[in-house]
């Protein structure tokens, strides 16, 4: 991928998935396929609710969760009023949960957000919780299938909360093969040259705080 793609500035390696906007990196189409399959078989009705997401976007999720518009969680998945926290204790608890933009592996069309649409009881809003991925959740059975299995179709969960700054996403998937090839391409440098004339929300902060954020946000995550 050239910086352009790895930024989420670019949409050349993609290809769409379906009508629903659903777009993934083009070498991984059909090992999601597979999976899909695989999962079906299992009994499960797998849907990616999140995908491909562009610089753009990541930016507004940032700026609203800076300004307080949308809300910021806490490591234990509390709400935290922004008004209360610093700039720069506001870069820490976001980047908790959302990449800074430019630095989301969502912008590779590698990872995917995932859920059992066969087990969603009627009227149930899809959080991303860890509670729905536990044991007893409506995801759970799910959770422990992909567990077992993503990994024979080159998929793997790089957030368990042990080695990156990002809390743990069981629902959070990435296609190893194009995934690792990404990661090790998005450097300080492409980072910094696609946020230098962005609109960014605490942009001093981070700027200043750039090499150690990547290194604890980007560049470290759970191996496989």
């Amino acid at each position: 991928m050239n910086p352009l793609e790895l930024t989420g500035r670019a949409r050349s390696h993609l290809r769409e998935v379906d009508a629903s906007g659903i777009a993934l990196h083009t070498d991984a189409v059909r090992p999601f396929d597979r999976l899909c399959t695989a999962a079906g078989a299992a009994g499960f009705e797998l849907k990616a609710v999140s995908t491909f997401r562009d610089f753009d976007r990541q930016l507004s999720i940032w700026n609203a969760k800076f300004t307080g518009q949308k809300p910021l969680l806490d490591a234990g998945g509390q709400e935290v009023d922004a008004r209360r926290l610093s700039p720069m204790q506001r870069v820490d608890v976001i980047l908790l949960w959302s990449a800074l933009p430019g630095a989301s592996r969502h912008h590779w069309g590698t990872d995917l957000d995932l859920i059992d649409a066969g087990a969603l009881a009627a009227g149930h809003r899809v959080r991303l919780t860890a509670d729905e991925f536990a044991a007893g959740g409506p995801f759970g059975p799910l959770s422990d299938w992909l567990q077992d299995n993503a990994a024979r179709f080159g998929f793997f969960r790089p957030f368990r909360g042990v080695l990156s700054g990002v809390q743990a996403e069981p629902w959070h998937f990435s296609f190893a093969p194009v995934a690792e090839p990404a990661r090790r391409a998005l450097t300080r440098d492409v980072l910094r040259t696609a946020l230098e004339s962005a609109p960014l929300e605490g942009k001093r902060e981070v700027m200043g705080r750039l090499d150690e954020l990547h290194a604890h946000y980007v560049a470290a995550i759970d191996w496989p």
